[in-house]
């Protein structure tokens, strides 16, 4: 069931679940009762920081939802962040702050992705943990992010459950164990990071910048500055049949145009800027030349002029006394009294303009969160423009006057992005954004021992069909070599074993003795199949594989593969060799150049050309460095190589 839910999540969206610990009357009217209360202390104690934030697309919402099959009933919402991502991370900052101020609450967040909070951290997950095992895992409780294991021995009786735990048996165990399911710091850390600075951030994504607007819509603004966001929208998803509404401006006729300040979130400016728009010659909004040093000032307006006027177009209807409802209702006595005893007001005077400028935007908040959206008194935004207008008298000089003391607008410099810039973000959302001097450190303690037995560690690991897995230490897995045993292997390769010894061979065996059963003549198969106890043939056997073996060394000797091995010797004289000299040693006597084969530091040519193939990258992405990073390993930079 949880499962179906998940897919049918809305694609940029983000789904959140708050789920009561303790024991639930069975009574679904008590339970919807308690619920309801949360919902209302919840949003009380989140308003001081929602009341003023813009949303890209809907806003958080927390709502009532029964039970249904196997998930109790709890308290539940949905928000479409569509293209600005930060949405979706502002509102695990919030869930996580929820159940840190109410214990007795543990929260589920996921979105179309499915538990994006793992793949935050993907990095740092446990090996056991992925997405078929990790349904109904992954909670929020008491502020920490917490993870319910697999039972390590599914045959003794144990609280967790062998398969994916079902919503209430997560759940008990939570009530119960939480603290032993916290997850790892290194988890936390990745997920914590993402939501770190809030909620001082929130400005960081917003942006200030002048606007020739009609006065209609600096009255809307001035009153809920969230509308700008449904304002951009409507112009940036517009189609053929919202702008025949906008050929002639009925609400925001062009003649009242006045200059202002207006915020919005850097994506909604960004959307705004780059979209390459020229309007109606019918509408009345003509632009300055690219020259006039306020021509952005008027392209902006223009641009959210055609928002309000294609949202205010698709409105039948307006209801003059919703909010008049709204304040009737007991629900808002009680959020009031919940924003006072939280210090929303912060001291400001009743009556004073402060304190009701404070006042209109938690009227606002409360009508756009808390009533629920199947209510009569909730309303579009268009209708709310509308309302507003028509309670609202416009009046032309105080808007001259701000005009011309009009704060500075902020710099839009952000909206390009050098390729420093783009390496620098990289490097810091890679954890590799380090200061020079612990570099230079770094560099000058490097080891390349590391590099060796990380290489040697990664080929003495088993894959599987799901891929090769990646020693992040050497230390994990170091290679050793049994000399008695390759003995073992090889004689069991030549044929030196009795029928029970065959008995003991592992696939590997029997792959290599297929690898060398090409060596042996048509005779010498026969008799193998014959007789296995025939020692003459066996002794031929291994006779002709030696010399096989010989004869090949032999061969390579006079060939120049040996020159593209390095060995202790090469490096350590200071004796330069030409081609002629070397070329002159080969055509020697074979054997003798046989005998006196320099062994090979195996080692040693691993790093030379891992070294090599680093150096040829260039500084790009290559097989070298995306094998070492994935080990945990990181080469330093070649400065030899920038100093010439």
């Amino acid at each position: 069931m949880e499962r179906e839910l998940n897919l049918a999540a809305a694609e940029d969206a983000v789904q959140y679940q708050l789920f009561l610990l303790t024991d639930k009357p069975e009574d679904p009217q008590h339970c919807q009762e308690i619920l309801q209360q949360y919902i209302e202390r919840i949003l009380a104690h989140v308003a001081p920081i929602l009341v003023s934030y813009i949303w890209q697309n809907q806003p958080f919402n927390l709502k009532y939802k029964p039970a249904k099959g196997d998930i109790p009933a709890h308290i539940g919402g949905l928000t479409k962040f569509g293209d600005n991502i930060e949405d979706e991370w502002f509102i695990v900052y919030l869930i996580k702050e929820i159940t840190k101020e109410f214990p007795e609450l543990a929260a589920r967040v996921d979105d179309n992705d499915g538990e994006f909070l793992l793949i935050e951290a993907a990095d740092f997950l446990p090996q056991w943990l992925n997405p078929e095992n990790s349904v109904n895992r992954v909670f929020l409780h008491r502020g920490e992010l917490c993870i319910i294991p697999l039972t390590k021995a599914p045959k003794v009786e144990t609280l967790l459950p062998v398969t994916n735990p079902t919503i209430p048996q997560a759940l008990k165990l939570l009530a119960s164990h939480s603290r032993e399911f916290v997850a790892t710091k290194s988890i936390r850390a990745a997920v914590y990071k993402r939501i770190s600075g809030y909620p001082e951030k929130i400005g960081a994504f917003l942006h200030r910048a002048h606007c020739y607007i009609p006065a209609g819509i600096a009255v809307v603004l001035k009153q809920r500055p969230a509308l700008v966001s449904a304002a951009v929208q409507a112009f940036y998803l517009r189609d053929p049949i919202d702008l025949k509404a906008c050929h002639v401006f009925k609400t925001f006729p062009p003649e009242t145009r006045i200059m202002t300040s207006v915020t919005l979130t850097k994506c909604l400016y960004a959307q705004l800027v780059q979209q390459t728009f020229v309007p109606d010659r019918r509408s009345g909004y003509s632009l300055p030349p690219r020259s006039h040093p306020q021509y952005k000032a008027y392209e902006l307006g223009m641009k959210l002029a055609h928002g309000f006027e294609i949202l205010c177009s698709k409105c039948t209807s307006v209801c003059d006394d919703s909010k008049k409802h709204i304040l009737n209702l007991p629900l808002w006595d009680n959020f009031l009294s919940s924003l006072k005893k939280n210090n929303y007001f912060k001291g400001e005077m009743e009556g004073s303009v402060q304190y009701l400028d404070r006042l209109h935007m938690a009227e606002n908040y409360f009508q756009q969160t808390i009533i629920s959206p199947q209510s009569p008194v909730a309303r579009s935004p268009g209708e709310e423009i509308l309302t507003i207008l028509k309670t609202t008298s416009l009046n032309m000089e105080n808007f001259g006057k701000e005009a011309s003391s009009l704060p500075p607008e902020d710099d839009d410099s952000w909206l390009e992005l050098s390729p420093d810039a783009l390496d620098e973000i990289l490097q810091e959302a890679s954890g590799r954004n380090k200061s020079a001097s612990t570099v230079n450190e770094e560099e000058q303690n490097y080891n390349l021992a590391e590099v060796t037995e990380s290489m040697k560690a990664f080929i003495s690991k088993v894959s599987t069909h799901e891929g090769a897995e990646m020693p992040w230490s050497s230390s994990e897995a170091r290679v050793t070599f049994d000399v008695d045993s390759f003995s073992n292997a090889l004689d069991k390769i030549l044929g030196e074993f009795t029928g029970a010894d065959s008995e003991e061979l592992d696939s590997d065996d029997l792959e290599e003795e297929e690898e060398f059963e090409f060596l042996d003549s048509d005779e010498e198969l026969d008799s193998k199949s014959e007789s296995r106890e025939d020692t003459t043939s066996q002794n031929e056997r291994a006779g002709n594989l030696r010399s096989y073996m010989n004869d090949m060394d032999n061969e390579l000797a006079a060939t120049n593969i040996g020159r593209s091995f390095t060995n202790p010797q090469m490096v350590g004289s200071d004796k330069v060799c030409s081609s002629e000299d070397i070329d002159s040693e080969l055509e020697g006597d074979f054997g003798a150049v046989a005998t006196g084969l320099t062994p090979v530091d195996i080692d040693l040519n691993l790093v030379t050309n891992l070294l090599e193939s680093y150096h040829a990258q260039a500084g790009l992405a290559g097989p070298t460095s995306t094998i070492l990073e994935n080990m945990g390993v990181r080469l330093p930079e070649n400065i030899d190589s920038k100093l010439q």
